[in-house]
């Protein structure tokens, strides 16, 4: 699943990170990547410090509050934050993110996420761009509006002719991991919510609650 998340990020929260950020030192985005993207990653990122500890709290509280990333992605481990920028032609070539990622703690990654932290007005280029069976996606949204997608895919960021791409990115290890059924659990509880802002208690909506219940005992990972 590739899915939007609108208004992840207050106006406050990004106002807050936006300051933070103009007096925050920026290295360069190669020593994250693995050995086969160093040749392609031409970013920058934020050196860990008391302005990136801040930022990642304030992004890891409206992760938390967020309804649709609990649900739709069943996050186990959140891996720590990059908050990377891209300019001067600033880009990331197409790559597939790694599987395993180690630091301060190890885990799986089954699902990738991006949050937009610039207004895209502000900057030309630097579309995300995500390869699928049916084609391209290309994502450009709004500040403190985000997107994830299985960390399966091949995808790129486009170059930043003008003005800088400020973003935030995370790797998530889900409780359900294959994603067909993380699907499945996603689309019967979206089914039940609705069920029940509908209609309240009934036999259809504990039949759901009862599914759903059963397949993450089938299915989840603790």
């Amino acid at each position: 699943m590739i899915i939007p998340i609108a208004n992840l990020m207050s106006t406050d929260d990004l106002q807050t990170i936006t300051h933070l950020i103009q007096d925050a030192t920026f290295t360069d985005g190669k020593e994250t990547a693995g050995w086969h993207a160093r040749d392609i990653k031409n970013n920058e990122q934020l050196l860990e410090g008391a302005q990136y500890e801040k930022i990642s709290q304030i992004l890891s509280l409206a992760l938390q509050r967020n309804e649709l990333f609990n649900i739709a992605a069943m996050p186990h481990v959140v891996r720590p934050f990059l908050i990377s920028r891209s300019q001067n032609n600033g880009n990331y070539g197409l790559h597939v993110d790694n599987a395993i990622m180690t630091g301060r703690r190890t885990s799986r990654t089954d699902i990738s996420m991006t949050i937009f932290l610039s207004d895209p007005d502000s900057y030309d280029g630097g579309e995300l761009v995500i390869e699928e069976t049916a084609g391209e996606r290309r994502f450009k949204l709004p500040a403190g509006f985000a997107v994830f997608y299985p960390s399966t895919t091949l995808h790129r960021v486009d170059p930043v002719t003008k003005g800088a791409r400020l973003v935030a990115c995370t790797w998530v290890q889900s409780r359900i991991r294959d994603p067909q059924q993380r699907e499945i659990i996603f689309d019967l509880d979206t089914a039940r919510r609705k069920i029940f802002e509908q209609d309240g208690k009934s036999r259809e909506f504990d039949l759901l609650c009862k599914t759903h219940a059963n397949l993450l005992r089938m299915w989840a990972e603790v």
